[in-house]
């Protein structure tokens, strides 16, 4: 069964030279326990996209679609108070940046607990009781004392994982993870895909992994779709991608892996232009 589903989705922000169009006509789904990967260069609108799945865009964004569906339900449709339900319980997004997307003012606790009040109603016993569950499910070592801790007196690796614990606190049936593995180094790199593995696999949650990682898309993803310039290029099952690139952007992508290099230089990405001329941009959507 589809857990999302989305037609034509398509968002522009207000600027002063007029409107600027940074998703432009993407559609895709994701079904139950998949993991499908989104993945293109900065720019592309992989997070813009899901960011308007999740309400998150500002006031100077239009989004529009022809169908935006969470297990059936319209989400384009909802009223706020409705789709508010859903966000945060039901579909739950890992942001970039965890040092940054963390509350400085408030305790890791208090932030865990925050969205249990929310979305269960727990009380004050039952919420730190699931936020040390939490901490322990993460990864965090002396959970009880962590949950007093402050985002700043946390590494950054461990910022992350408590972004997980509240991601995860409500278990979503959908969890979009957005370049969880930025700005950490390559041994917390590794650890962190291998917990959204597990808790992927253990919860049975469909995924959305955003990444420009190609070597994270092979480890992870069944399906994946190309990004660019806020179109779709192409979209396949993992192995096919890989072996078998269709778009000349996928191949662009794929050419300037570094166990791709020729010699001591890595292959540049051709321009626009280029791409344009060699392959019609806008056939997938």
């Amino acid at each position: 069964m589809a857990l999302l589903e989305i037609e034509n989705l398509v968002v522009e922000f207000a600027t002063a030279s007029g409107p600027f169009r940074a998703v432009d006509g993407i559609s895709l789904s994701v079904n139950e326990g998949e993991v499908l990967a989104i993945v293109g260069e900065s720019g592309s609108g992989k997070s813009v996209s899901m960011l308007a799945v999740m309400g998150l865009l500002p006031w100077t964004a239009k989004v529009t679609a022809d169908r935006m569906a969470f297990r059936g339900r319209d989400l384009m449709k909802l009223s706020s108070p409705d789709r508010r339900k859903i966000i945060g319980k039901d579909i739950a997004m890992i942001f970039q940046e965890p040092i940054a997307s963390l509350n400085p003012c408030f305790t890791v606790g208090f932030q865990i607990e925050e969205v249990l009040r929310e979305h269960l109603g727990l009380d004050g016993k039952a919420r730190r009781r699931r936020a040390i569950e939490l901490l322990k499910a993460v990864g965090i070592p002396d959970p009880e004392e962590r949950l007093g801790a402050f985002p700043h007196q946390m590494s950054g690796g461990q910022c992350q994982r408590v972004m997980i614990a509240i991601a995860i606190a409500c278990n979503p049936k959908l969890l979009i993870a957005d370049e969880p593995t930025t700005a950490l180094d390559v041994t917390i790199q590794k650890q962190i895909l291998d917990l959204l593995m597990r808790l992927q696999t253990e919860h049975g949650m469909g995924m959305i992994m955003i990444t420009h990682n190609m070597g994270v898309v092979a480890e992870t993803a069944d399906r994946v779709v190309v990004q660019y310039r806020g179109r779709k290029m192409e979209e396949a099952d993992v192995l096919s991608l890989f072996e078998a690139p269709k778009h000349a952007y996928t191949k662009a992508l794929l050419s300037a892996l570094p166990e791709n290099a020729v010699g001591d230089r890595l292959p540049t990405m051709p321009d626009f232009a280029t791409l344009e001329a060699s392959q019609d941009l806008g056939t997938l959507r």
